[in-house]
């Protein structure tokens, strides 16, 4: 039972956070970033791995520019940043 209200909580943050200006959102938006592998991998153990796949896709869908602008710093090159 705490593994879902978790997962609202973080749903409901996440929405928050993305109705911050951009300036705002970077420190929640982190923290948000790190805990979401924590709740996938605690479903996939609590739930089954079907469930863990969906909340890993809902994840990559919701966090899918800072995951390129990741993914292009650790590739060395020098993305661009939003205002």
């Amino acid at each position: 039972m705490t593994l879902l209200w978790l997962s609202i909580l973080w749903v409901f943050a996440s929405a928050c956070v993305a109705m911050l200006p951009m300036r705002r959102q970077y420190v929640p938006g982190v923290i948000l970033l790190l805990a979401a592998p924590v709740l996938i991998v605690m479903i996939g153990i609590q739930v089954n791995w079907i469930a863990a796949l969906l909340a890993l896709a809902a994840f990559v869908s919701m966090f899918r520019n800072p995951l390129k602008f990741l993914i292009a710093k650790l590739k060395g090159q020098d993305p661009e940043v939003p205002q």
